[in-house]
C-alpha cells in the first residue's frame, strides 16, 4: 500500500477521486489546500482527512506521493518543495512554466532519489494499448504522418459559470483562459505521440489569441492563445501535426498514417475510444460504400461522419473501471499507480524525469508558437 496526497483540492481534484478506486494499492492519506473554504467542501464530501497546511502534508510520514493538482504556475513551487521533503511527485501537467525550471526539477529529483512523474495519465489508457499492438503487428506498415486533434470546442460561449464538480468546485474557466487552452490541452496528444514515436526532434508552431472577448468578467484580463498549430518532427522519422483550440467543433481524434494503411481513434479522452483500421486498397465497408452512393445520388455531402475502415475489437475486459463522465473519461489515478509500481519494482516509470521535461518543452513551444525550436535530449 503506497500513501499519497493530493495538494489541491480545484476541479480536477474530483476527476481523481473518482477513478482512485480502481488503484486499491494507493492510499490517500490526506489532503490540502491554500483555500480554506474548497478545501473543507472536498475533503467533507469525500470524507477524507485533510491537513493544516502544506507544510503538514510533506511531513507525514504516510506520504509517498505528493499529487500536485495546482494551478500551472504553482507546479514549480510545490514540486520543488515536495522532493526536498524527500517525498516522490506526480505533476498535473506541465512540470513548470518554463524548460529551466522544469530542467531544475529533474535535476533535483535525480540528486535526491526521488521519482518525479507526470500527467497527463491518457496514453496509459486501454485505447493506447490497443493503438501499440496494431502498430507493433505492422498492421498499417511504417507510420509516416500523424494528425492530433485537441479541439474542445467554442467553450467560452458555453454555460462555464455554472459547472461544477462533484464535490462542488467551479470549473475554473478565467484562469484556463489566462493560462491558454494549449498549456492545458496539448498534453493529451503529446503524451500519446510521444509514447508511441520517440522523442521529437524539432517543434514549429504558431498560436495565437483568435477570441479575445471570452465574455463579462474577461474584458480587463491577459489571456492566453486559444489556438495553436504546430508540426512536430521526430527522430523517428514521423512528422505530426497537432492542433489545439476553444473554437472548432470537439475533435480530440488522432489519425496514424502508414504506408500500408490509416488507424483513427476517436477520442483520446476515452479510455476505451473506439478505433479504426483501415488497409490501403481492402475492400471499404458496406456502410461507407452506402453513404457514398446516397450522396451521389442526392448531389450533396450528408451531415454524418463515418471512420475510415473496420472498428477493432478490445480484449474481453476483466473488470471495469470507474471513470469520470464522458468528455473526461480517464483514468486520472493510473499515472500514479504506475508511478507506485516501478518505484516498488526499483524501476523508473516511462512519464517520469527527462520524459516529463520533454512533454513540457513540446506544450511550452506549442504555447509560445515557437519556430524551429529543438527540445533538450532525453
Amino acid at each position: 500500500m503506497t500513501g499519497i496526497a493530493f495538494v489541491g483540492t480545484g476541479f480536477v481534484a474530483d476527476y481523481y477521486m473518482t477513478t482512485l478506486a480502481n488503484h486499491p494499492q494507493l492510499r490517500l492519506a490526506g489532503v490540502w489546500d491554500r483555500d480554506e473554504t474548497r478545501l473543507a467542501a472536498f475533503a467533507g464530501y469525500w470524507k477524507v482527512n485533510r491537513y493544516a497546511s502544506l507544510d503538514a502534508a510533506l511531513a507525514d510520514p504516510a506520504v509517498t506521493i505528493v499529487v500536485n493538482l495546482t494551478t500551472p504556475e504553482s507546479h514549480y513551487m510545490v514540486n520543488r518543495a515536495a522532493l526536498l521533503a524527500g517525498k516522490h511527485v506526480y505533476c498535473e501537467k506541465p512540470l513548470a512554466m518554463d524548460v529551466e525550471q522544469a530542467s531544475e526539477l529533474v535535476d533535483l529529483a535525480r540528486v535526491r532519489g526521488m521519482v518525479l512523474a507526470g500527467a497527463p495519465a491518457n496514453a496509459l489508457s486501454e485505447a493506447h494499448a490497443l493503438c501499440t499492438s496494431l502498430l507493433a503487428s505492422g498492421a498499417i506498415g511504417t507510420p509516416r504522418l500523424v494528425y492530433a486533434e485537441m479541439e474542445d470546442g467554442p467553450v467560452f460561449q458555453a454555460n462555464w459559470r455554472e459547472w461544477r464538480s462533484r464535490s462542488g468546485a467551479r470549473w475554473p474557466g478565467v484562469h484556463e483562459f489566462e493560462v491558454g487552452c494549449t498549456l492545458e490541452h496539448a498534453g493529451y496528444a503529446a503524451s500519446w505521440l510521444v509514447s508511441l514515436f520517440g522523442p521529437v526532434a524539432e517543434v514549429s508552431a504558431i498560436s495565437a489569441l483568435t477570441f479575445p472577448d471570452k465574455g463579462p468578467g474577461t474584458e480587463n484580463l491577459s489571456l492566453g492563445p486559444d489556438f495553436s498549430v504546430g508540426c512536430l518532427s521526430f527522430r523517428s522519422g514521423v512528422t505530426a501535426r497537432v492542433t489545439c483550440g476553444l473554437a472548432a467543433p470537439r475533435d480530440r481524434s488522432l489519425t496514424i498514417i502508414g504506408d500500408k494503411g490509416t488507424i483513427v481513434v476517436r477520442d483520446l479522452w476515452d479510455n476505451r475510444s473506439p478505433i479504426h483500421l483501415e488497409a490501403f486498397g481492402a475492400k471499404r465497408p458496406l456502410q461507407h460504400r452506402i453513404l457514398d452512393w446516397v450522396e451521389w445520388k442526392v448531389g450533396r455531402k450528408l451531415p454524418l461522419r463515418l471512420y475510415a475502415g473496420r472498428k477493432v475489437r478490445y480484449p474481453a475486459r476483466v473488470v471495469a473501471s470507474q471513470l469520470p463522465a464522458y468528455p473526461s473519461k480517464i483514468d486520472f489515478v493510473g499515472g500514479i499507480a504506475a508511478q507506485a509500481e516501478a518505484i516498488a519494482r526499483g524501476e523508473t516509470p516511462y512519464f517520469s524525469g527527462a520524459t516529463a521535461r520533454h512533454l513540457t518543452e513540446i506544450v511550452l513551444a506549442l504555447n509560445s508558437g515557437r519556430q524551429g525550436y529543438r527540445p533538450l535530449d532525453l
